[in-house]
């Protein structure tokens, strides 16, 4: 006789209401879903729910950890500073334009084709003309946030808007029709290009062999 199947132990279920929930909000917003919908889309029972959140706020906050505690791994993985620079100047002095490249390509790919980061991404794309702290988040996580990171890295704004405007752009052209292979080919030419200009500003300048490579320091959170 075939056991009865299990059920989903409550890490799984925590972890589909997670999902389930931040797909709601990317597509009808956060003010139009409730927990009612959530627990539908999860599969369990509206009273089930409360179970393993306490509400739609507690829902949202969990989503936001979550962000955060990715953000900080993808910066670890590709050698770049988890903490702010006044906390470990020695690390921001450690990182490379490599390892700035490496980073920024893990991570457009994550925002773009990770099923979380990219409804994550929509969700605030939207929600940030609706309401102050969605705008607010939008921009930590994918305006003013990452532009600061790079800013500090390089250690000139202009610098770090020359490298993320480009990617920032071009998260519109990967959500346009048919613009996924556009844009990971465009993030690729752009790429190439500042890396080649990285290269040619460290080469030594005449006989004195002057550098310009770039000034680095800063705070995680690269789109």
């Amino acid at each position: 006789m075939t056991p009865p199947a299990m059920p989903p132990s409550p890490a799984t279920t925590k972890e589909r209401i997670l999902r389930a929930a931040l797909e709601l909000f990317a597509r009808d917003g956060y003010d139009g879903v409730g927990m009612q919908r959530i627990a539908k889309a999860t599969g369990i029972k509206a009273p089930s729910i409360y179970k393993h959140y306490k509400g739609k706020r507690d829902i949202f906050e969990a989503i936001l950890r979550r962000m955060e505690e990715l953000d900080a791994e993808a910066a670890a993985a590709c050698n770049l500073p988890v903490a702010p620079p006044d906390k470990d100047p020695a690390a921001y002095a450690r990182s490379s334009a490599a390892d700035l490249v490496a980073f920024a390509r893990r991570q457009f790919r994550f925002w773009t084709e990770d099923p979380f980061a990219s409804a994550f991404r929509r969700m605030l794309t939207v929600e940030q003309f609706r309401s102050p702290r969605m705008s607010a988040l939008y921009r930590a996580h994918l305006g003013a946030g990452p532009l600061e990171y790079v800013t500090a890295l390089l250690g000139s704004r202009e610098a770090a808007l020359a490298f993320y405007a480009p990617m920032h752009l071009l998260y519109a052209v990967h959500d346009s029709p048919g613009g996924r292979r556009t844009a990971r080919n465009l993030l690729e030419t752009h790429l190439a290009a500042w890396s080649r200009g990285c290269a040619a500003r460290s080469a030594p300048r005449g006989k004195g062999g002057a550098s310009a490579r770039p000034r680095r320091k800063g705070t995680p959170r690269a789109g």
